[in-house]
């Protein structure tokens, strides 16, 4: 097909041309590797709008020669427009572009959050754009390897049913996998991510610390294939892959453990303690934790220590079998979710104006 002419006449969605000009509004650690994969793909790569020196230096490096614009401009420029700034900004950013006329009909207008669909994209559908959630279910350094991750990335995918066929394109273009989620299940959807990859890191980066406390020299050497085992039994097995003290019911290790982690490490106790009671609530609810030897365990979780390291007592442990481990018990809830929004995502700009 022939690109549009200059004008920009308004496009049916059916209509769209087979290559494209790509802008990125928000050069952070999504935008300009999405637009990397898009330009492999054939497409162009034609603005990009960023405001830290990170960022600016981001786009030089994964899109060289593409000017750095302000995303009005952007929007004047693209065929195609990522919007890819954090959550918090993209409703404000959306409502901005399409009051002051940025956005033109046929515009292809693109967001790269999980944690909305295209409803958020409700002003620019107004004003004649045709709206698409596209949320890349990686984490991003903001360098090259970026690109090369995407190769069988999964993609959450919310489109209007007239709009499908083009998001699973651009999705295959970019060498990812298009999984559709509903409007509504967006925000399960990103917790289940954010759960799952944000806290990991947070977990994995503890565990190094302790090790190089305990004198571990190559932490990292120790836990690789450790945690790569762990990783694809979960995977494969879900709760059936559960293994350790707390799932065997040692409660004497999980009380040492509990103990050297107030004198080497009291900031990690609260951490220690909730992902236990989960663990031991999923252990028993799947017949890998013996009622028998759970009251024992459930004690010591109870009488754990706050992060502050102060001696805590929690009632409702007495009774194994009568009442999972983890339940009416205050502070079972866990603590620390970042709320980063990057979610698997690791989509965060540097300065937090980018994603």
């Amino acid at each position: 097909m022939n690109a549009p002419n200059a004008a920009h006449e308004p496009l049916d969605a059916r209509d769209r041309p087979a290559r494209l000009t790509v802008g990125v509004v928000g050069a952070g650690r999504v935008g300009p590797a999405l637009a990397a994969a898009l330009r492999l793909a054939g497409h162009r790569p034609v603005a990009v709008s960023g405001v830290s020196d990170a960022s600016v230096r981001r786009a030089a490096a994964l899109l060289p020669d593409v000017p750095i614009v302000t995303p009005a401009e952007v929007l004047a420029r693209a065929e195609l427009v990522l919007l890819t700034v954090p959550d918090d900004a993209l409703p404000g950013l959306v409502e901005g572009l399409a009051e002051t006329g940025a956005v033109r009909p046929g515009q292809l207008i693109v967001h790269t959050s999980g944690r909305y669909g295209t409803r958020v994209l409700e002003p620019a559908l107004r004003a004649g754009a045709l709206p698409l959630a596209l949320h890349p279910a990686m984490t991003f350094t903001g360098t090259s390897v970026d690109v090369q991750r995407l190769a069988g990335c999964s993609f959450g995918v919310t489109a209007p049913q007239e709009l499908r066929l083009a998001a699973e394109a651009l999705v295959i273009e970019m060498g990812g996998e298009p999984e559709w989620v509903a409007e509504e299940s967006r925000p399960l959807y990103h917790a289940a991510l954010a759960l799952g990859a944000n806290h990991l890191v947070t977990l994995v980066a503890q565990s190094m610390e302790l090790l190089r406390t305990a004198g571990v020299e190559a932490p990292d050497r120790m836990l690789g294939p450790l945690l790569g085992a762990a990783l694809d039994n979960a995977l494969r097995s879900g709760d059936a892959a559960l293994t350790g003290p707390v799932a065997r019911g040692d409660a004497g290790t999980v009380a040492a453990h509990v103990a050297e982690l107030r004198e080497h490490a009291p900031q990690a106790v609260a951490g220690y303690l909730a992902m236990a009671r989960t663990t031991a609530d999923r252990a028993l609810a799947h017949g890998l934790l013996k009622p028998e030897l759970a009251e024992d365990l459930l004690g010591v979780l109870a009488d754990g220590c706050g992060i502050d390291g102060a001696r805590t007592d929690r009632p409702g442990t007495d009774r194994p079998g009568t009442d999972r481990p983890g339940t009416d018990r205050p502070g079972t809830d866990g603590s620390g979710t970042d709320g980063s929004g990057t979610d698997g995502s690791g989509t965060d700009g540097d300065t937090g104006e980018d994603r």
